[in-house]
């Protein structure tokens, strides 16, 4: 009878989150707590509460919660030595750690443990068959809270595949939109200052140089900006008092496809409801749908971006930028990248561009390689600039209606064709079905048929494509030859403009050079596509020139 005079040093234990769909009012933290006070209250006397520990927003599938384990380490220091609950969902909804907590940690702590609403309590059971509620209940708990696991899951996933935004904050240069709360907003403010990083990554500063000139001007960096918006955010590489831009803020930024308009999620998951280790899911897996909210950077811009964090970006000593050719110039004879070096002589200095293993007279003057690039570049922008008179000479003529009206023309014919090929076969089988041909000329047949309607098939492909190559060629799609025209002017060649317009600089022994533009391949379409027509439509070669010329 010892146990029933002993005074009990209860702690009161509350839970509740809806991530375990534990949205019933009476689950509340306030009920919970009235519920166990009257109880107490009411029905033991031999019992003292001593503390309220409260686990508000964390899920029962763990016991990890910041709460429990304070009570936990109470326990230990002999503090308390009976536990209170609600009910068993409440304590927790792992069906092998509540029942290891319940059936062997407290019993051997000289814990006390009472659930309320389940009529359990571990002094006094009156029956064998008390034994049985504890696991039982745990199980159907367990159960419960993965098929809630498992609901959630493919509701956020559904989410993702439709493009809502189901972060707790939103990615920096956007907010939440007050109306919606899945879709996001630009906030100009941050935004004004991704597209600044992006611009002079362009410029040839390095990801260091940025995140140092962002400190200097005194710009919050992304974590302090969130804070300083009342946001409730925390990180784990918050470290200082005042967390400053870095490098690597720079890199997550210049990186992100969410500047494009693009949202990217579920990259990230648990194996389960109860192992919340997170792993990176494959690429493949990821929730990637466009058109989401309003782009900040251009596509050409972010991609040209990725393509300079590829490269070599050394800082010039003493300057933020970059060299203009860095990353730029390559060996013809090994493929590395050409290195910048100065050499001094006689007092002077002279600067190199030099194979970076040393293949055998693979070099030239950094002014021989700048005068070569500026004289190729304005060739080939006068090329460019002719090549678009002719195009736009070409759209004024009353030739590109007439060239897709023939080509939707052979489109329907072949459309036609796929029809009598369908019909064929079908009816081969009736043909096999009434004895007329055998089993295996219907096989022979039918297979002569389906590869005639595949070409077919493949023809309206190409026919299809042409069309759009005709439309779009003289058009507004020919935005690539901007990129080029607004430098006609150009005095001297600038890293932005190597960057922007030359896709690579192969240096040969003797100082042969190669130079590949980009775009290079709407140029060539764009040339073949201006003799064909003029071909095609006999117009004289004298016309189109002197178009381009004029």
């Amino acid at each position: 009878m010892e146990n029933t005079i002993k005074q009990w040093q209860a702690a009161i234990y509350l839970r509740l989150s809806k991530e375990d769909g534990d949205k019933e009012e009476s689950d509340s933290i306030t009920n919970q707590r009235e519920l166990l006070l009257s109880h107490i209250e009411r029905n033991l006397p031999d019992v003292s509460i001593v503390t309220e520990k409260v686990d508000d927003g964390f899920s029962g599938a763990n016991f990890q919660r910041p709460k429990f384990i304070e009570m936990m380490e109470e326990i230990k220091a002999g503090k308390i030595n009976c536990v209170i609950v609600k009910d068993l969902s409440r304590f927790g909804r792992d069906f092998g750690e509540s029942g290891k907590y319940i059936e062997h940690v407290f019993p051997f702590l000289g814990v006390r443990f009472i659930s309320v609403n389940d009529g359990y309590d571990s002094l006094n059971k009156k029956d064998r068959n008390s034994d049985l509620v504890v696991p039982v209940l745990n199980l159907i708990n367990d159960a419960y809270c993965r098929d809630i696991s498992v609901k959630i899951r493919s509701q956020l996933e559904t989410k993702r595949k439709k493009g809502d935004f189901i972060g707790a904050f939103a990615v920096y240069g956007y907010v939440r939109d007050m109306n919606n709360r899945n879709k996001l907003v630009v906030d100009e403010a941050a935004a004004d200052i991704v597209k600044l990083i992006f611009r002079w990554k362009l410029d040839g500063m390095s990801a260091l140089a940025i995140s140092d000139k962002l400190n200097k001007m005194g710009v919050l960096s992304p974590y302090e900006y969130k804070k300083s918006l009342g946001l409730n955010y925390s990180a784990p590489f918050a470290k200082s008092s005042r967390t400053l831009w870095s490098a690597v803020a720079v890199f997550r930024i210049l990186k992100d496809e969410t500047y494009l308009g693009v949202m990217v999620q579920g990259k990230c998951s648990t194996p389960n409801h109860k192992v919340k280790k997170r792993f990176i899911k494959p690429e493949s897996d990821w929730a990637r749908v466009g058109g989401t909210h309003e782009a900040i950077v251009a596509l050409d811009d972010f991609n040209l971006a990725a393509r300079l964090m590829e490269s070599d970006t050394r800082t010039s000593p003493g300057a933020e930028t970059v060299y203009p050719f860095s990353g730029m110039a390559k060996c013809g004879l090994c493929g590395e990248n050409m290195i910048r070096k100065t050499v001094k002589s006689n007092g002077k200095s002279y600067v190199y561009y030099v194979c970076c293993r040393s293949c055998k007279g693979v070099r030239i003057a950094e002014k021989d390689l700048t005068q070569a690039a500026e004289i190729t570049l304005r060739s080939h922008i006068n090329n460019i600039i002719n090549l678009e008179r002719i195009l736009d000479f070409i759209d004024g003529l009353p030739l590109k209606k007439d060239e897709v009206q023939k080509l939707d023309g052979q489109i329907t014919a072949r459309r036609y064709e796929i029809e009598r090929y369908e019909k064929l076969v079908f009816s081969l089988y009736e043909s096999l079905q009434s004895g007329v041909i055998t089993e295996e000329e219907y096989r022979q047949m039918k297979a002569r048929y389906n590869n005639l309607k595949n070409d077919a098939e493949q023809a309206v492909l190409s026919l299809s494509k042409e069309i759009d190559d005709i439309i779009s060629l003289g058009g507004e799609k020919n935005n690539w030859i901007e990129h080029f025209r607004q430098h006609n002017d150009f005095t001297n060649i600038t890293r932005r403009m190597v960057i922007t317009l030359f896709d690579v600089i192969t240096v040969y022994p003797e100082s042969r050079l190669d130079v590949l533009f980009r775009y290079r391949y709407d140029y060539e379409r764009a040339i073949s596509f201006a003799l064909a027509v003029s071909q095609i439509h006999k117009i004289p070669e004298a016309e189109v020139l002197r178009e381009g010329a004029a």
